[in-house]
This record gives C-alpha cells, sequence and structure tokens, in this order.
C-alpha cells in the first residue's frame, strides 16, 4: 500500500469516527508524525495533502523545517533546555511542555524573537507514561503560563496506555473532562482569556478512540509511513 493510500485510509477513519459520534470533520487535525522517515516520505506526504507533522527530536524538527518552512511543525517529544533554541519559533505547537524551567525558557526565546509559542501541557495517564504534570499540579501550571507573555496554552496533551483500548478511551475521556473542569476553574479566577480548546490524543493503535471523546489532535505516524502497519 502506498503513502497515499494509507493516508486516504486514515482520512476516511477519521471521517466515519466523526459522523459515528456527530463531530465536524474540520474540528480535528491529524499530525503525521514523521520522526521515523526522510525528507522523500515528507515530500511524498506533502503532495497527498498532509500539512501537519510531528517530530520528537529537534535536530529533525530543525532539519525538516529548514528544507519545508512552509509546513507546520509540531514538536511532540521530550523537552531539554539545552535543545529549545531550535524548536521555539519553529514548532508551531509544542505537545509537551510540563515543567515550569522549560516554560520560563520557552518564554525567554519567544520574547527574544519577537512571538509567542502556542504550547500544550503534558497530563500524565497515571499508568505507563512517566512524563507530564498529574492532574492534581495542573491548575498551578496554567496560572503560572498565564503570568508568561510569550508563552500561550492551547490545550492539553497526554499518551494512553498502548495495546488496551478500553484504558485508552477511558484516558481520552478523564483528559476532555479535565480540560473542562481547568476551563471552569480558570474563567472563576480571574484567567478567562486563557481556553484550553486543543486536546492532542490518539496515536496510530488509538486515535479512533480519542474523537469520541473530543480530541482536536490525532498524531498518526504509522498508519500512514508504515508499509508494516497492520492496524
Amino acid at each position: 500500500m502506498r503513502l497515499r493510500q494509507r493516508y486516504e485510509l486514515v482520512e476516511n477513519k477519521v471521517a466515519q469516527a466523526c459522523d459515528a459520534c456527530g463531530r465536524d470533520r474540520e474540528g480535528i487535525r491529524i499530525i503525521a508524525v514523521s520522526k521515523t522517515v526522510d525528507l522523500d516520505a515528507v515530500e511524498e506526504a506533502i503532495a497527498v495533502g498532509v500539512h501537519d507533522f510531528g517530530e520528537n527530536r529537534p535536530a529533525e524538527l530543525l532539519r525538516k523545517f529548514e528544507v519545508f518552512p512552509q509546513e507546520r511543525w509540531h514538536f511532540i517529544g521530550n523537552i531539554q533546555s539545552r535543545q529549545l533554541p531550535s524548536i521555539v519559533g519553529r514548532a508551531c505547537l509544542i505537545h509537551s511542555l510540563y515543567e515550569r524551567k522549560h516554560a520560563e525558557k520557552i518564554d525567554s526565546l519567544a520574547a527574544k524573537a519577537g512571538i509567542v509559542q502556542d504550547v500544550l501541557i503534558e497530563v500524565n495517564d497515571g499508568e505507563e507514561n512517566k512524563q507530564g504534570l498529574e492532574p492534581d499540579a495542573l491548575f498551578e501550571m496554567l496560572a503560572f503560563c498565564h503570568g508568561l507573555k510569550h508563552v500561550r496554552v492551547k490545550g492539553l496533551m497526554t499518551m494512553a496506555l498502548r495495546g488496551d483500548l478500553q484504558s485508552a478511551r477511558a484516558t481520552f475521556a478523564d483528559l476532555a473532562i479535565l480540560r473542562d473542569t481547568m476551563n471552569s476553574k480558570l474563567a472563576a479566577s480571574g484567567m478567562a482569556d486563557m481556553v484550553l480548546h486543543e486536546l492532542s490524543m490518539g496515536m496510530s493503535d488509538d486515535y479512533l478512540e480519542a474523537i469520541p471523546e473530543g480530541a482536536t489532535m490525532v498524531r498518526v505516524g504509522r498508519a500512514i509511513f508504515s508499509d508494516d502497519y497492520a492496524g
């Protein structure tokens, strides 16, 4: 199966999932996770209509951004302070912020660049995933980021336990509830200008579980780029 066919299959599955749960297809963005492929595969993906790409290594994001600067590049990997200069201003969205020191560094770099960097806060699912904030610590992090002029929090991200679709569905449902709770709490605390619209959740094996629970972004790599994917 060629990349075009694999991407069209993912598109069709997303559309069908939206129809089944009464959602507008336009409310979901497919992020093609290109971390395992080279420039030729990215170019092929662009030709079939992909314009959002996800990278988990700053060096790869930088390399691909320099070749395809017109596309939307998302950083989805673990953040390291020394690598943030390669990310800020190139990533349209950083999905994996959860430490204050990194928020401050992003704010400083964005200020120097004269931009506001969009981010998502990564939330720990409490099981397999060791990265991300515990839900109880989320509001304090949001309040902290609210005070940074060059960081804009757009929503939340999580990764579910792999291999258990029922557990994944519950994780995604919990994140949507948490998002709504945080929006109410922000509004009640005088921070109504911070509204969490985005939910980045669901990957190749479980994105169809994420859509009914409100995902606005699904991060799909193998189902688009891998000849061996059988999902």
